[in-house]
């Protein structure tokens, strides 16, 4: 087969897999667009350092299993490759994103617009802050079944940590392509994430807590908060 005419530039651009081309200096030459939201949570400099690191002693390509975690990003795999001293390439390999957890407290749920909640504990968070804020949701995500006081709680407190930042983000989407299994079923993953310029720490052992009791991963970092809730629909 002839593919010498074909642009295989978009496929790789579309790949959920991050690709990244260095040159021999470790300037980045191309990367796809799951490696450009990859550089917000690694510097380019630990990501070159590794690409040499794993790189096969002559020309060609070598793939590694291991594990590798930056933020919310599991990895179980790369493959380096090179084929002359200029450049130098690294590809990822997304680690499945599952895990079993027990049946959700079904007399709990309700049929919720997440979008509808979060909006009311944001109005309610803004009755006692005046933090600039921006929301950017996705009105595709549909209604779902969540413990809609235990979430709310959940809301409030992580909220309440970035009281005293200048500026809050709060963006709401669904995760493609991930999902968490319960009780044997694939259920996707709808992700909250609020981001500011710093946050207080003090209650995160009490949102750790309230999102484990639903089910849901919390991801607490110096200036973030991420919530993964599994989208229950039956």
């Amino acid at each position: 087969m002839n593919t010498i005419s074909i642009d295989f530039q978009k496929f790789v651009d579309w790949d959920n897999s991050p690709f990244i081309l260095f040159s021999s200096s470790g300037k980045i030459l191309y990367l796809n667009n799951a490696a450009e939201i990859l550089f917000g949570y690694v510097s380019k400099k630990e990501l070159y350092d590794l690409t040499l690191a794993y790189a096969p002693q002559n020309f060609g390509y070598r793939t590694t299993t291991l594990s590798l975690n930056y933020d919310s990003f599991s990895f179980y795999a790369i493959t380096v490759g090179y084929e002359d001293e200029e450049q130098i390439s690294i590809r990822f390999y997304n680690a499945p994103r599952t895990r079993s957890v027990a049946p959700n407290e079904k007399d709990k749920l309700v049929s919720t617009n997440i979008n509808l909640l979060l909006e009311a504990n944001i109005a309610l968070f803004k009755t006692k802050n005046t933090n600039a804020l921006q929301l950017l949701t996705d009105p595709d995500i549909p209604s779902f079944k969540i413990d809609q006081n235990r979430f709310s709680k959940l809301l409030r407190k992580s909220l309440d940590t970035f009281r005293a930042s200048d500026s809050i983000y709060i963006t709401l989407k669904l995760l493609v392509g991930e999902h968490v299994i319960i009780s044997g079923e694939k259920k996707p993953i709808v992700q909250l994430s609020i981001e500011a310029n710093g946050r207080y720490n003090d209650a995160d052992e009490e949102i750790r807590a309230l999102a484990a009791q639903s089910h849901i991963t919390s991801l607490l970092k110096e200036r973030t908060i991420k919530l993964e809730v599994p989208l229950i629909q039956d």
